[in-house]
């Protein structure tokens, strides 16, 4: 079951630009991981396949109230200072996973210090069922995506949250051309859903419109 988990944090200290990017942000996921199950944390960092999870940058911003708008911010001009309230999206492919850490959300301490490098934050709450005002919280099994899914809907739109590149042998691509979108989500879906299709025909897939924003 893919779950969309949001964590409300309050940094304590100024989190510098620099330690805003993804690398920083994967070691910090990893050690909530590493936290409650050691093994499981290794595995995840050793692992160099489709990893079972994505998180998203690190948020200042209430989320949008827009209908359809789902941008995230994905950079950050100057450091985020001491008592901001920010946000963080771990989404997680692998309804394993979830179980696996179960245990992370009971034994939540917001007064438990945990470190983006330099900088020291607290957890004040992981957000794991929908709320009005948190689209970015939600969780659906993948027999209900399948159940759900249009038997005559041929036109679909995809949303990009923030800037996408999609892995290429040695090189990132950064159009969202169609085999990367689509083998890249076949791929996870044979993986994680039990439910493998074994034929797409990509060929018949024409990109109708791609709108860029800057």
């Amino acid at each position: 079951m893919p779950y969309s988990l949001v964590l409300n944090l309050i940094p304590q200290s100024p989190i510098p630009t620099g330690y805003l990017t993804g690398r920083h942000l994967h070691t910090l996921f990893l050690t909530l991981v590493s936290s409650v199950d050691k093994k499981l944390g290794d595995r995840l960092h050793e692992s160099t396949g489709n990893k079972p999870f994505t998180i998203s940058p690190l948020q200042t911003k209430k989320p949008s109230s827009k209908s359809r708008d789902y941008s995230l911010q994905w950079q950050h001009k100057k450091f985020i200072p001491p008592g901001t309230n920010c946000w963080w999206c771990i989404s997680l492919l692998d309804d394993n996973l979830f179980g696996e850490l179960t245990q992370l959300w009971l034994d939540l301490n917001a007064d438990q210090p945990w470190h983006l490098d330099p900088a020291n934050l607290n957890i004040i709450s992981i957000l794991s069922t929908p709320k009005s005002n948190q689209p970015w919280v939600g969780s659906f099994s993948y027999q209900e995506l399948y159940e759900q899914a249009s038997d005559s809907q041929r036109i679909i739109t995809l949303n990009f949250a923030t800037p996408t590149c999609f892995r290429q042998g040695s090189y990132d691509m950064p159009m969202p051309t169609k085999d990367c979108v689509f083998n890249s989500l076949l791929n996870r879906w044979d993986k994680y859903s039990g439910m493998e299709f074994f034929e797409i025909p990509l060929e018949s897939i024409y990109p109708s419109y791609i709108d860029i924003n800057t």
